[in-house]
């Protein structure tokens, strides 16, 4: 039974992860942000997995889904964009799973989700100001201020990298976060009994024999 239970959890992880992916391809830049910051929903099924299965479950998911994106459709960031994907989506689904995991309710579910758009967007600024941004700058042999030079067009705000982080990368990463997240509340009561359907029927078949 438990080995059972091991194919089907890691069916279940795969499948998200899928979804996931398939969701990488239905992203869209906004027009208040620089082109290179697009916006999607891949994290939700993460965060569903999270919830259902469990936070650690929930980063796998991610991996899996930057892996497949790689294999199926390449890298045009020399895989600086993939990492920051998986590096920030993990924080937030992890610590949104945790949560969860802790008190099954519908306030932890939001405290969760709240702390892990907040925790996302506080790290998705600093690795951007001390890694990503100048790393991309230097694979691609393009000036930093080309980079900033994008979110200036956009925001007049923006003049520097520390700017182009509060004008864009922050408020970015939290209407990303805050989406998801509204997304993820408002259909996880629906998809989860679908996710635990195999440990429902075990439990009735048992409480059945009793």
């Amino acid at each position: 039974m438990t080995k059972k239970f091991s194919l089907n959890r890691q069916i279940k992880i795969t499948l998200l992860a899928a979804m996931a992916f398939i969701l990488m391809y239905f992203d869209f830049p906004l027009p208040i942000f620089p082109s290179f910051l697009k916006i999607d929903l891949s994290d939700l099924p993460a965060l569903i997995g999270a919830f259902a299965l469990g936070p650690i479950e929930g980063v796998v998911i991610e991996l899996l889904k930057n892996i497949l994106h790689v294999l199926f459709k390449g890298t045009q960031t020399a895989l600086v964009g993939e990492t920051a994907n998986f590096i920030v989506g993990s924080v937030m689904v992890f610590i949104s799973g945790y949560f969860y995991r802790k008190n099954k309710t519908r306030k932890s579910a939001i405290v969760g989700l709240t702390i892990g758009v907040i925790s996302m967007t506080l790290l998705a600024s600093l690795i951007n100001y001390f890694v990503l941004i100048p790393t991309y700058a230097k694979v691609f042999k393009m000036p930093l201020d080309a980079i900033i030079a994008m979110g200036s067009k956009i925001n007049g705000n923006i003049t520097d990298l520390s700017s182009l982080i509060v004008w864009a990368i922050v408020p970015f990463n939290l209407l990303k976060g805050i989406a998801v997240s509204i997304v993820t509340a408002g259909i996880y009561k629906s998809v989860s009994p679908l996710i635990h359907k195999e440990e429902i029927l075990v439990d009735e078949k048992k409480y059945a024999k009793n």
